[in-house]
């Protein structure tokens, strides 16, 4: 565990991963996560910065092949790797320890994934199949209406959840608070407000500015967990493949996008991506196959 010194050092460099990166609360705890795992596993005793600046390459070395033993994933064994090393980037950079060692390391090459994109008429029919089977029907209008959006507007299931009542409006664009603290407009369709309302019209509990849009069956803000689950129940349900899940449902706009015709930076807007990379991914996707869906869901 650091000492006294280290401590204060390391809630520096938090601090940066916070104002001067604009890292998300989850990611910053992540990294924090993986430094202490690191430095436990040199010792259960305080560690110094002396300590770390004799570390040599095959200390590393040998935590991560400790780490890979443990049969901790490669995309998490990724990110520990990538947390340390701007750790000691950090250390560097404002003169504090210059240790170089971490990288003289291979960065690890994860296997390439490519999005989870559904057709259309799947799409459709998830939506349409939440309102069935439910315990009340409002929860069956109010998971549509958080379908609806997740699929209109490419939302991560946090950013639709994380919405207040003030803020789907009369205005025909939608304020998204994201990821790195960013904020970005993505157009609000017709259908998506209709949706809105009329859950709003069903709900039994006073939906009030500065409070959450969608509740659960005690009022309180539903959790991720709760539609999560609700998609889990529609996809055994309607024998979908396990890989159906809300972000399935931010992919699928995104490459039913591109299929029809979006430009790639356009789509990097409206999903809020830091890096044109991300995006690209969808140029991978099977494009032929969701044009001839489309054609199917609306011909001419």
């Amino acid at each position: 565990m650091p000492d006294k010194e280290l401590v204060k050092i390391i809630e520096q460099w938090v601090e940066w991963l916070k104002t001067q990166r604009n890292y998300s609360k989850h990611t910053i705890m992540s990294y924090l996560s993986d430094l202490n795992i690191f430095l436990k596993f040199f010792s259960e005793e305080k560690v110094s910065l002396s300590d770390l600046k004799k570390l040599e390459i095959h200390d590393f070395r040998k935590f991560f092949s400790m780490r890979a033993k443990e049969n901790i994933g490669k995309s998490s064994i990724a990110r520990e790797e990538a947390a340390i090393r701007n750790f000691f980037k950090w250390l560097d950079d404002n003169d504090i320890l210059q240790n170089t060692s971490i990288f003289q390391l291979a960065v690890p090459k994860l296997p390439k994934t490519l999005p989870r994109a559904m057709d259309v008429h799947t799409t459709f029919d998830i939506i349409d199949y939440a309102q069935k089977n439910c315990s009340e029907p409002w929860l069956g209008v109010r998971d549509a209406a958080i379908f609806t959006l997740l699929y209109g507007c490419g939302l991560r299931i946090s950013e639709a959840l994380n919405l207040n009542t003030e803020d789907i409006n009369s205005s025909d664009f939608l304020k998204i608070h994201g990821k790195g603290n960013k904020d970005r407009y993505v157009p609000l369709l017709p259908i998506i407000i209709e949706r809105i309302e009329k859950y709003k019209k069903c709900c039994p509990y006073r939906l009030e500015a500065g409070k959450a849009l969608f509740v659960g069956a005690k009022g309180e803000r539903v959790k991720p967990r709760i539609i999560q689950r609700k998609l889990q129940k529609i996809r055994q349900e309607l024998g979908l493949p396990e890989n159906i899940t809300p972000h399935a449902l931010r992919h699928s706009f995104a490459t039913h996008l591109l299929a029809d015709g979006s430009d790639l930076r356009s789509i990097q807007e409206l999903l809020g991506h830091a890096s044109l990379s991300s995006t690209q991914r969808y140029t991978e996707v099977n494009l032929e196959k969701i044009i001839k869906e489309y054609q199917k869901a609306f011909p001419n």
